[in-house]
């Protein structure tokens, strides 16, 4: 027997979406000419709607006859009252307002056979015993990592626990941060792909020091990292790229991404070298992704190495100071680390695992 549906229906909470569903969106996408998912999110849940819609859209982009709408469907769960099935499925005839009529519903629970009755559609039904995709939302909400492989990029990086490390110059953050990485790494599993992101302040400095050396008179002595200049728009580059990063590392990644730095330690060092904090500076570093952590390198114990791009000893008290006032004022949590490298690494990897 062959042959195609016309418009298919998949429904679901999708909190958060996962290879199960996509079986699901996949079998209709083969056997619709149409397909409308639609998305149902209760206020009171962790995941907006909006995030939900936005990422089962963006896996189906390649696919134009999927079509995805939200709505908020706040309805009890009842499959014994008839009253709040039809509020239920008053609102799925909302989401799908303006659609052909659905001769087909795609589900893998129980409630799919009404529910296509409901329509007027015929049922199919597949995977009820989760044989072939052995995942559930309520699981992964319960322990992402154990089910990081059915996850699409764009929901590792939502369940991602962003530990961001941060600190004065010369005070061992791009070390810390990067023997974190590669401790979590060594642990296998979804913590295999532990992600770590570079900062691109110093990417700068040195382009703008290559530059500046490049147009410098040659009879003249060679600039050097106190010759540069550095604009508002500068810290506006930082934090913009800086984000970026971090999130295409979020979506590559495992259950931690490590980072050296963010938008919010740029507002510090633009404090530092233009004496205030702009809006737009701001803006960005109150736009970040939550945080799970922060760790704040101290100065203390910490010898101070020149390699030509830092800019003075004295000021590493100053900075360890403004950041620890920063942080406090803050709602996430953190903790400065002390000790040699050893112990920082130990303290950093024990702060993670209280937060997995």
């Amino acid at each position: 027997m062959s042959g195609r549906f016309g418009h298919g229906l998949v429904i679901g909470k999708f909190y958060p979406p996962h290879a199960g569903h996509h079986f699901l969106i996949r079998t209709a996408a083969d056997a619709c000419d149409r397909v409308t998912v639609v998305v149902m999110a209760a206020d009171v849940e962790t995941v907006p709607l909006a995030a939900r819609v936005s990422w089962i859209e963006e896996a189906w982009a390649d696919h134009p006859h999927v079509h995805v709408a939200g709505v908020v469907d706040n309805l009890a769960v009842d499959y014994e009252s008839e009253e709040i099935w039809a509020g239920h499925v008053a609102l799925m005839r909302q989401a799908l307002a303006g659609a052909p009529a659905v001769d087909a519903v795609f589900s893998s629970e129980p409630y799919g056979v009404e529910l296509a009755r409901r329509f007027r559609a015929a049922p199919v039904v597949l995977d009820q015993g989760r044989e072939t995709f052995a995942v559930s939302g309520t699981e992964v909400r319960a322990d992402p990592a154990a089910h990081w492989d059915h996850l699409e990029p764009p929901v590792r990086a939502w369940f991602s626990r962003r530990v961001v490390v941060l600190g004065a110059e010369s005070t061992g953050t791009t070390t810390l941060s990067r023997d974190l990485a590669a401790a979590l790494r060594a642990r296998g599993g979804p913590h295999a792909r532990t992600g770590w992101v570079p900062e691109y302040g110093r990417e700068l400095t040195v382009a703008k020091l290559a530059v500046a050396r490049a147009l410098a008179d040659p009879a003249g002595p060679a600039p050097t990292v106190f010759d540069l200049e550095w604009t508002d728009r500068d810290f506006e580059l930082v934090c913009r790229r800086q984000s970026a990063d971090e999130e295409r590392a979020a979506r590559a990644g495992g259950p931690v991404l490590v980072c050296d730095t963010d938008a919010l330690a740029t507002t510090v060092w633009q404090e530092r070298y233009r004496g205030a904090v702009t809006g737009p500076v701001r803006d960005l570093a109150e736009a970040l992704s939550p945080r799970a952590l922060y760790l704040l390198t101290s100065d203390e114990g910490v010898p101070f190495d020149d390699d030509g791009l830092r800019d003075g000893e004295h000021l590493r008290p100053w900075m360890t100071g403004r950041f620890r006032e920063v942080l406090t004022a803050g709602d996430t949590p953190w903790l400065e680390l002390t000790g040699d490298r050893p112990e920082r690494l130990r303290q950093a990897l024990a702060a993670v695992d209280r937060l997995l």
